[in-house]
């Protein structure tokens, strides 16, 4: 259980699950650090917050998290808990993406994680207990048509983690959870449609068939999709946790969706504790 004096940092908390996952702990007392790319607009909205603190924070230019985390050092000398939120959408084939776009979802999705938590993880080794979540999706487990992109930055993200996961909590006392929501009422989605938009719209060719059967059935499965107050929610109770999974799914449609592949071990922890035991005799 993390303590209700945590120092936690949140990054892409500008908007959706990591403002309303920063405004939550802020409001239960823990001390939260933002990462926001519009650091004066922040600032002056959420002015009056007490335990709420912005910092400029872009998961794609290493430098601002260096001097973020540095502050951090500075004013605690340790992180309790480092939630990787930041990350967008991206619908479109293979067949049709550029390779610019291809490495950009790359970038942000998962080697802007990976840049996170190598500048984080001293600050986390200082504390007495330390926590990684990071912000996968249920598209981190189950491919999806015409997400071949997202979903293999969402894949690559979960190897990451349930890999690290094999170790960090043994040798470092640092455990880690993959947050993996499905469909999210927040500007996730308008961000996906917006890009299909500003690169011409959904192009009339082999795919549009595709696409149109895609999106179809999406309004159809989604037309409550969970809110992100909800999934701050469920990293309050993750904190809250004594033993965390490796892997939650956050609303009852995300369980359902991915159960084909969780239903054996639905938090992780039992492949974890296998293949620990296998490779490390732990």
């Amino acid at each position: 259980m993390i303590d209700l004096k945590g120092i936690i940092c949140i990054t892409g908390a500008s908007s959706g699950i990591g403002l309303a996952t920063a405004l939550k702990l802020a409001r239960e007392g823990f001390t939260v650090y933002a990462g926001t790319r519009q650091l004066q607009r922040e600032l002056e909205t959420h002015k009056d917050i007490e335990n709420l603190h912005f910092l400029e924070m872009d998961v794609t230019k290493p430098d601002t998290l260096r001097q973020a985390f540095s502050a951090i050092e500075q004013r605690h000398g340790h992180l309790d808990v480092l939630f990787a939120n930041a990350g967008y959408g991206f619908l479109k084939a293979l067949g049709q993406a550029s390779m610019q776009e291809i490495k950009d979802v790359f970038e942000t999705n998962f080697f802007g994680v990976i840049h996170t938590i190598q500048l984080a993880e001293p600050l986390l080794r200082k504390a007495d207990a330390g926590y990684i979540i990071a912000t996968s999706s249920v598209g981190g487990l189950v491919g999806q048509p015409l997400n071949e992109v997202y979903c293999a930055s969402k894949f690559a993200l979960e190897g990451l983690l349930e890999s690290m996961a094999t170790y960090y909590k043994p040798t470092f006392n640092i455990d880690i959870t993959l947050l993996e929501p499905g469909a999210i009422a927040t500007n996730f989605g308008s961000t996906v449609q917006r890009n299909i938009e500003e690169t011409g719209g959904i192009p009339d060719d082999v795919y549009k068939p595709i696409a149109d059967a895609y999106l179809g059935t999406y309004a159809k499965r989604n037309t409550a999709p969970q809110t992100a107050e909800s999934v701050a929610e469920v990293v309050l109770g993750l904190l809250q946790m004594e033993t965390k999974p490796l892997r939650v799914r956050t609303s009852d449609a995300a369980e359902a969706f991915a159960a084909h592949k969780t239903a054996a071990d639905p938090m992780g922890l039992e492949g974890t504790a296998k293949i620990r035991k296998l490779l490390l005799g732990l």
